[in-house]
């Protein structure tokens, strides 16, 4: 008999319909119970000219019922088998998690499909696996999460980008047709982000019904949003599996990664605030009371000139400017004098460091500050005495030759030889050295990724981790950074195993305004890198002063990337400064709650952070002001009774162009009412463009 399952978070409820199959009613704000009659009332007329049955929207679409649109399963048995129809034979019920067991007598298949409803973020994990029952191989070729949108559910705001530019967002309408991404890099990419969010049009950062997904996983992936004829819509996040990569041997099974997804009726705000929820009670590898490091990487100040005396020297002065870990990057083992050569032989080069590492190492650590390394052990270079002696463990396809990208090759994690070398080199790094931090690079994407010369992204993207897990679990005191050319591998499976993510190549602060934007939509501030780089910055050439670089670099785990030694005193002092002015309000940004305010001015970007009585807002005029006078900023989340103290702790020194006449209270702290902060608002100061302000709330 059809009956109905609920399950409840302390915001939301996800309501199924039990059938033959199980099918998801409503998602979305919460309803306090389930009425005697809501069976009868969800129940759908059958158009003309169609199917003479209802043809539910299942957990699992299925081509084999009449769902036309993109199947949850695509496979086949030597050709047999390609349209299973599922039916439910049991469910297993937990707290706010369950698991619905679906069997195909025919196609000799059981699917289970898994809901967990987080208690308290409100965000729905979402995970499925296949068993082949037969006695003959299934050749899957696809498996999808899906999850339903109502109709109202009519604007999708997607993600794309490109090396130096993640994180780019556009809108497209979501009334008929649908919309489909796909990333075949064998990284989570800077192109094709896995996720996406689903909203009533014009859905904005503090207002509007959202839906949003997140794909969890470092691999290829497909994701699809499609509109039917009907009007009835729906998400699919699945791995994009090459042909033939997945092929179930009798009882053998297949699970997909894990889709995250949460609603908000607050806009993108209320999405945001439930992801990182998520994220910090469920997948960070570090507590709130462990205070993110601010860093120092010598990339952009030496890249491969490495002087061991002169690092030294480097130490010492970033010390003096507050920095608590120092990295250095690229170019420390042997033979590593540029990009064209040497990955894979993770020796110390002892030319470079004839009294080995141990002397900068101790200075550093006498200095007050942790020691990191950087790595990039998927790689292997041609010219190199890996690649000279095992050729063979190149990730590829016998009788081609690939093009390099950086003049680089990727490793066969999945060739045990391989993966032992790499464990032991990683390992003996951090037993004879005391590092606390590597920096884990993947500069390349992956060309004709064959193992044993089948399609293998999804065993290199499984060794990857596994080679993470086996290292963490050597060494749980060493924290990893996900570095991939920036930001090309950032998702929150990585996440479990790492510590932060560099979040882009790109240190140009305007650039990187937008960049940070992007990720925090998923990502809460302590995972974000974020470092103030020099007054020309390397990867685009433009100049910006340090006050839109500081601000811009403090909001997330911040550190700073330049040579200290060469720089003068006044840019010293500068960085100081917001090293300081970060470490002041680390603990506010690290626990707060982020948030972005629709602006009146929609060349500004206005966001912040509030926890405990106290708040932060950043003001970023990213080009020239739309009018001539800035719009009142109102604030929302105040206490209307309340007084807060209102305080700029920073702000642009320059001349302001734009203005013959400063406010006056700009130097002053004010009182203000909470009422009169959300309905009046803050006449702020006309900000030159590409600049930025930060003012401080406190509640009396």
């Amino acid at each position: 008999m059809t009956k109905l399952l609920h399950l409840q978070s302390q915001n939301l409820s996800l309501v199924f319909k039990l059938g033959r199959i199980p099918e998801i009613i409503h998602w979305g704000n919460k309803v306090s119970a389930i009425d005697e009659d809501l069976f009868l009332a969800t129940e759908r007329p059958v158009s003309q000219a169609r199917l003479d049955v209802d043809v539910p929207l299942s957990v699992c679409p299925e081509l084999g019922a009449g769902h036309f649109n993109a199947p949850g399963l695509e496979g086949n048995r030597q050709g047999h088998d390609f349209a299973p129809v599922f039916t439910m034979e049991n469910y297993r019920h937990q707290g706010q998690c369950v698991v619905f067991e679906l069997v195909d007598d025919v196609a000799m298949l059981q699917l289970d499909v898994e809901f967990e409803l987080d208690a308290s973020s409100d965000v729905l994990r979402q995970k499925l696996t296949i068993k082949n029952l037969g006695d003959e191989a299934y050749s899957l070729d696809k498996l999808a999460c899906t999850l339903p949108v109502p109709y109202h559910a009519n604007e999708l705001m997607t993600f794309h980008g490109r090396w130096c530019q993640e994180f780019q967002t556009h809108r497209v309408a979501f009334e008929h047709g649908g919309f489909v991404q796909e990333n075949r890099r064998g990284r989570t990419s800077h192109e094709n982000f896995p996720g996406f969010f689903a909203g009533a049009k014009g859905f904005s950062e503090q207002s509007g019904q959202v839906w949003g997904f997140h794909f969890a996983w470092s691999g290829n992936h497909r994701m699809r949003a499609d509109v039917r004829s009907d009007g009835r819509r729906f998400i699919q996040a699945s791995e994009l599996l090459f042909s033939g990569e997945v092929a179930l041997a009798p009882h053998e099974s297949y699970s997909t990664p894990e889709l995250f997804a949460t609603y908000s009726n607050a806009g993108l705000n209320g999405i945001s605030e439930r992801f990182h929820r998520y994220v910090r009670e469920n997948i960070l590898a570090f507590t709130p009371d462990q205070p993110r490091p601010v860093h120092l990487n010598t990339w952009e100040g030496i890249y491969f000139d490495h002087d061991p005396d002169y690092i030294m020297k480097m130490a010492s002065e970033a010390a003096r400017m507050g920095v608590e870990r120092f990295i250095i990057d690229d170019g420390w083992f042997v033979g590593r004098n540029g990009e064209k050569a040497a990955l894979g032989d993770w020796y110390l080069d002892e030319t470079k460091y004839p009294n080995g590492l141990e002397p900068v190492i101790q200075h550093v650590i006498e200095n007050g500050m942790e020691f990191g390394l950087w790595v990039e052990p998927e790689m292997v270079s041609m010219d190199s005495h890996l690649y000279r002696a095992h050729p063979d463990w190149v990730l590829g396809i016998e009788g081609y030759q690939q093009p390099s990208g950086r003049w680089q090759y990727v490793l066969d994690l999945q060739n045990k030889d391989c993966f032992d070398y790499l464990f032991s080199r990683l390992d003996d790094l951090l037993s004879r050295y005391q590092i606390s931090y590597l920096k884990w690079d993947m500069n390349r994407e992956l060309v004709q990724p064959a193992h044993n010369g089948k399609p293998a992204v999804k065993g290199q993207t499984l060794a990857f981790y596994a080679l993470l897990d086996a290292l963490r679990a050597k060494h749980p005191e060493v924290e990893i950074e996900s570095c991939s050319s920036g930001g090309g591998r950032i998702d929150f499976e990585v996440l479990k195993r790492t510590h932060r993510f560099w979040t882009s190549d790109c240190n140009d602060a305007l650039e990187r305004q937008t960049i940070q934007r992007g990720m925090g939509y998923f990502f809460p501030p302590e995972v974000m890198g974020a470092h103030i780089g020099p007054a020309e910055c390397h990867s685009t050439k433009r100049m910006h002063n340090i006050n839109l670089r500081g601000v811009t670099a403090l909001q997330g785990h911040m550190g700073v990337e330049l040579d200290p030694v060469k720089v003068g005193e006044e840019e010293k002092a500068a960085f100081a400064h917001y090293i300081e002015l970060h470490k002041c309000f680390r603990s506010l940004l690290h626990n707060g709650r982020a948030f972005r305010i629709d602006p009146a001015d929609e060349r500004q970007y206005i966001y912040g952070v509030e926890h405990q009585d106290e708040m932060l807002i950043t003001v970023c005029q990213r080009a020239m002001p739309s009018h001539a006078l800035p719009a009142p900023l109102r604030l929302g989340c105040l206490e209307p009774d309340a007084m807060y103290s209102v305080k700029i702790v920073e702000m642009p020194q320059s001349s302001f162009q734009l203005m013959k006449h400063r406010p006056a209270w700009i130097d002053k702290t004010l009182h203000l009412r909470g009422d009169t902060l959300m309905e009046i608002g803050l006449i702020l100061p006309i900000l030159d463009p590409e600049s930025a302000l930060i003012l401080h709330l406190q509640k009396d």
